[in-house]
Parts: structure tokens; C-alpha cells; sequence
């Protein structure tokens, strides 16, 4: 489930720098730049932990999701996640970049900014949701036995 909070704390954080960048000023310029890199951090450290996950123990769960009456849990859900991710990679790796500019002058950056921290936003929650069906077809499977 650590991977689950890192992500949870990735969206979470954005929601918070997204706020700050709609409010910038020299004032809360140095938090936002703080939390972009934490934004980038979690979301590398949740994709490294969901990796070694997926490679070591998500085999078992595959194979009784195909055999239950969810197989879509897997087929479509987990390899939709397995390609969205790569998104939310770049995003997140995109938004200390993005938000290194000095916002509160700059409207351009701060437009963008607030862009890229919407999509990462908007990922990360149909990720948290993809997930869900994910666990929820392991869950399934072992009620139909």
C-alpha cells in the first residue's frame, strides 16, 4: 500500500501547489517550488515501489483476475494504468521545471503551471480509481470460488 500513499500524496500535494500557483506571490514562490520537487519525488518513489509490486507479487493477482468473472480488471484497467503512468512520470518530472519560474510575474508560467498540475490531478485520480477496480477484481475472483 505504499505505493498507494505516495500516490495519494502526489495528487494531494498538487491540489495544495495548485492553490498556491492560482494565489503566487514572492511570498509562497519558495513553497511552490518545494512542492513541485516533493510531487516529483513521491511520484518516482510510488512508480519504483508499484514496480517492484508488479513484477514480484502482481503475477498471483493477475492470474485470479483472468480466471474470475472480472477479467476487464486486467485486461483494460491494469494495462491502461501500466501506460498512463508513463503521463504522470513526465508531468511531475515537467512541474519543477515549469514552476522554477518566478510565477507571480511571469503569467505565461503560472498559466501553464496550473495546467500541468490539473492534468497530474486529473490522472492520479483515474489512476486511484483504475486501482480500485484492480483490487476490486482480485476481491471478486476469490468470492466466485
Amino acid at each position: 500500500m505504499i505505493h498507494v500513499l505516495l500516490g495519494v500524496s502526489c495528487m494531494v500535494a498538487t491540489v495544495w501547489l495548485f492553490v498556491d500557483v492560482l494565489h503566487a506571490s514572492a511570498a509562497n514562490q519558495k513553497r511552490i517550488t518545494l512542492l513541485s520537487r516533493f510531487i516529483a519525488l513521491a511520484m518516482w518513489l510510488a512508480f519504483l515501489v508499484a514496480g517492484y509490486w508488479y513484477v514480484k507479487l502482481y503475477p498471483a493477482d493477475k492470474a485470479i483476475i483472468l480466471k474470475g468473472p472480472w477479467p476487464f480488471a486486467h485486461s483494460f484497467f491494469m494495462e491502461t494504468k501500466e501506460h498512463l503512468v508513463i503521463l504522470l512520470l513526465l508531468l511531475t518530472t515537467y512541474l519543477p521545471i515549469v514552476a522554477a519560474n518566478q510565477l507571480a510575474q511571469n503569467k505565461d508560467a503560472r498559466k501553464l503551471t496550473l495546467w500541468v498540475a490539473a492534468l497530474i490531478v486529473l490522472l492520479a485520480l483515474g489512476m486511484e480509481g483504475e486501482g480500485a477496480v484492480i483490487a476490486m477484481g482480485v476481491k471478486v475472483a476469490l468470492l466466485a470460488r
